[in-house]
């Protein structure tokens, strides 16, 4: 199992250099990664950092730590305009960029704007998105006539230092099974409990049973748990963490809370390092 930080984008946090800083000292403590929200209307929040010029400033002063959006809304950006930026993050940070990609979980941050606020419709577009983006870093011309994008005789360079490309993991409601099924097409999944309900190992567990039967198991394939073992005792995170790795976890993402702990206290968090696992 790796370990990662799973960081707001707002707040205390909502400054490039704040982020920058935090990623740093991540990896000096030894996490594997650090991703960063993407959010621009979170209630009561202020201070919002664009996550993608976050991540250069991250990619900038860090050289081992995985890093990304976890996770970009792709319904509410441009498919061709994520590609590019993905395409320089990766080469920017020498191939490190994972990209969670969702259809948005927060509908005011589509109504403010008039952007499309149907989640059926947001998934269509997400499947036709990726699409897009993964023909774009092949740096071949190509034409796309969907029911929600239009390109003609695209071509993009230069492509992701990662091959075949860069990671994708998609976000979704578990135990919805669409969300699920989607991600069994890409690289990894990022599931979030329904109605506030935590994940278990149990769902781990059915999650992992699922890929492989869908996958086969000779093809890599992340599941991603996020939460807090900050309340714990180092011997209960470790229990706690350790149950999600046995039931086929593959990254755990420690959420820093965009309320409830200040930054000081954050600082704190990171440097202590990631649970040990054994």
């Amino acid at each position: 199992m790796r370990f990662a930080l799973n960081v707001p984008n707002f707040g205390e946090y909502g400054d490039a250099r704040v982020l920058a800083e935090l990623a740093r000292e991540a990896e000096e403590s030894g996490w594997d990664g650090f991703f960063v929200w993407d959010h621009i209307a979170w209630e009561g929040a202020e201070n919002y950092a664009d996550p993608w010029i976050s991540l250069s400033a991250i990619a900038v002063g860090t050289s081992s730590i995985r890093i990304g959006p976890m996770v970009t809304p792709l319904p509410r950006r441009r498919p061709w305009k994520v590609a590019h930026e993905a395409a320089t993050l990766d080469r920017l940070s020498g191939g490190r960029l994972i990209l969670g990609v969702g259809l948005g979980g927060r509908e005011r941050e589509f109504d403010f704007f008039g952007e499309e606020p149907d989640p059926r419709r947001r998934a269509a577009m997400l499947d036709e998105g990726l699409e897009i983006l993964t023909k774009m870093w092949s740096a071949e011309p190509f034409t796309h006539r969907g029911v929600h994008y239009e390109i003609t005789e695209a071509r993009l360079t230069p492509t992701p230092v990662q091959r075949p490309r860069i990671p994708i993991w998609v976000a979704g409601t578990w135990p919805r099974k669409k969300p699920f099924l989607r991600s069994l097409r890409w690289d990894g999944y990022a599931p979030v409990g329904s109605a506030g309900t935590p994940l278990t190992p149990e769902d781990v567990r059915e999650m992992r049973r699922l890929a492989s039967e869908r996958r086969g198991d000779d093809e890599p394939f992340d599941i991603r748990i996020s939460g807090s073992s900050n309340a714990e005792s180092p011997e209960e995170a470790r229990r706690k963490v350790a149950r999600f790795a046995e039931a086929g976890a593959t990254w755990w993402d420690e959420t820093l809370p965009p309320s409830g702990m200040s930054l000081g206290e954050a600082r704190e968090r990171v440097r202590l390092g990631p649970p040990d696992v054994g």
